[in-house]
């Protein structure tokens, strides 16, 4: 009742600020339109507008792609199909890939040199998964991914810091050697967190494995393996069964 009567009180503030000052609404309405620009009209050189925003909106949309492939595929397909998942997936890395080159243009040093680093993981991220829609199921493969995946989003949130948030309160400075060279050897610190990360969660789920093992074999001793030779009695019997 308490959490109603909180929501009930915020909505009618809300109408009542609206009522108040309907510019405020029309103002944020308008904004988001214009936001969704493309080009200029206005401008007798008519040139593109928001090219940031829409290099994110591009980007989005091919990973919303990506989900909607593997949800057809999954859901509404006779017979699931990795390889199209894989396909889907590995084209909005690349499309990632090229609008993350394109991005690099007419920016910083600083924001060139993070951007680079970054453009690293996503791009093996692509390539393991072109290469997984011909040649699946290799464990080599899933290990590569899953250690780039994670170094592109610890890397992500890296960039992020640098570029807005800074720790220290100071801005990074693009003419400070220092700060440049640093930039490297923080993201190959992201490389090895990733690799001690991934071996800590395999050896732990490994344990976790071999403990549960261990302990159906003792609750369970008369477990026996399916017999596969040629000559087992009890395989013989079960193909004859088959053939009936």
């Amino acid at each position: 009742m308490a959490i109603a009567g909180s929501w009930k009180l915020i909505c009618e503030l809300g109408r009542d600020r609206h009522a108040r000052h309907p510019e405020l609404r029309f103002g944020v309405v308008d904004k988001g339109i214009n936001r969704m620009k493309m080009v200029d009209w206005e401008d007798p050189q008519r040139p593109f507008m928001f090219t940031d925003a829409w290099h994110h909106i591009t980007m989005y949309l091919f990973f919303m792609l990506s989900g909607v492939v593997d949800i057809v595929s999954q859901l509404c397909l006779a017979q699931q199909s990795r390889k199209l998942e894989r396909a889907a997936e590995a084209m909005a890395f690349y499309v990632l890939v090229l609008l993350m080159i394109a991005h690099l243009e007419n920016k910083s040093t600083l924001e060139i040199r993070v951007h680079v680093l970054f453009l690293v993981p996503t791009f093996l991220v692509a390539l393991v998964l072109n290469i997984e829609v011909w040649v699946p199921d290799q464990p080599p493969l899933w290990v590569l991914k899953t250690w780039m995946g994670m170094v592109l989003s610890t890397w992500m949130l890296q960039l992020s810091v640098v570029m807005y948030s800074p720790p220290s309160g100071q801005p990074w400075k693009a003419d400070n050697p220092k700060d440049m060279t640093f930039l490297s050897i923080f993201f190959c610190w992201h490389l090895g967190l990733g690799a001690a990360l991934l071996a800590a969660i395999y050896g732990l789920c490994s344990l976790w494995h071999h403990h549960c093992s261990s302990r159906t074999a003792t609750l369970d001793p008369s477990y026996q393996p399916c017999p596969t030779e040629s000559n087992g009695g009890e395989l013989d019997k079960l193909r004859a069964e088959a053939m009936l």
